[in-house]
């Protein structure tokens, strides 16, 4: 159950953890305020475990206040940061976002399949990318594949899932690879940019070929074999302003 605190310039609300999360909306415009009423929230703070904040980039200003009374850098996007406090020793906290998460895509037409050669990797892969914020792993794959072909699929089902750590940015990275159904054939790429080459290639030369990396070959060999779990339809958590995506 969420409640409200007023202050003069600050406006609390409790979590669902034993903590407190400041509205930034209600923060002071200046630094000289801030501070004075930063101190009086947290000296009435008793029997709350840690205190948060997210700041827009605007606000950075304000980050060496909350730097100065022990609050200390949680997570960032591109445009906000969120700060926190220790009100006791030992609080249980939310692990920051530690993960990145990618999307592959196996799109088979007959004996072909849809492959991709790339700035970095130059050699064929599967088509695929990073999921980006707000979406689910269906647009991500969907997007991805049509950026980088030109290519229209529908996503069917996950068939491997791959966990590399450390990764890019020293943090962990999933890498999820799904059976996908063509719905255009037409390759007609997008992204010129990062993408050197894309062809339907038979399976038999891909598996055969010396340049495919062994873990490329254990994929499509596996989406070959196994059905994977199928994407289901499903309301099980249906919330307002919220999507999710279950398989099976």
């Amino acid at each position: 159950m969420n409640s409200s605190f007023d202050h003069t310039a600050i406006k609390l609300r409790e979590d669902s953890y034993g903590g407190v999360i400041i509205d930034d909306s209600i923060v002071p415009q200046t630094l000289e305020v801030l501070e004075e009423n930063l101190k009086n929230i947290i000296s009435e703070q008793i029997d709350k475990k840690v205190m948060w904040i997210t700041l827009p980039i605007s606000k950075s200003s304000y980050i060496p206040i909350f730097n100065k009374y022990d609050f200390n850098f949680y997570d960032c996007s591109e445009n906000s940061i969120t700060l926190f406090k220790k009100l006791t020793p030992h609080p249980i906290t939310p692990t920051a976002t530690n993960h990145t998460i990618g999307v592959g895509a196996f799109i088979r037409d007959g004996n072909d399949i849809l492959v991709i050669k790339d700035r970095i990797y130059k050699t064929y892969k599967l088509p695929g990318g990073y999921i980006d914020n707000e979406e689910n792993i269906s647009q991500a794959l969907e997007r991805e594949v049509f950026e980088e072909t030109g290519v229209n699929v529908k996503l069917e089902s996950i068939i491997s899932i791959g966990h590399f750590s450390p990764g890019q940015f020293n943090e962990s990275n999933l890498y999820i690879v799904c059976n996908a159904r063509p719905l255009s054939k037409t390759i007609n790429v997008a992204d010129s940019q990062e993408i050197i080459e894309e062809k339907w290639i038979n399976i038999d030369e891909y598996l055969d070929s010396e340049e495919i990396h062994p873990y490329n070959k254990k994929i499509v060999i596996t989406a070959m074999q196994n059905r994977g779990i199928k994407l289901e339809v499903n309301d099980f958590f249906a919330t307002k302003n919220t999507q999710h995506e279950f398989f099976f």
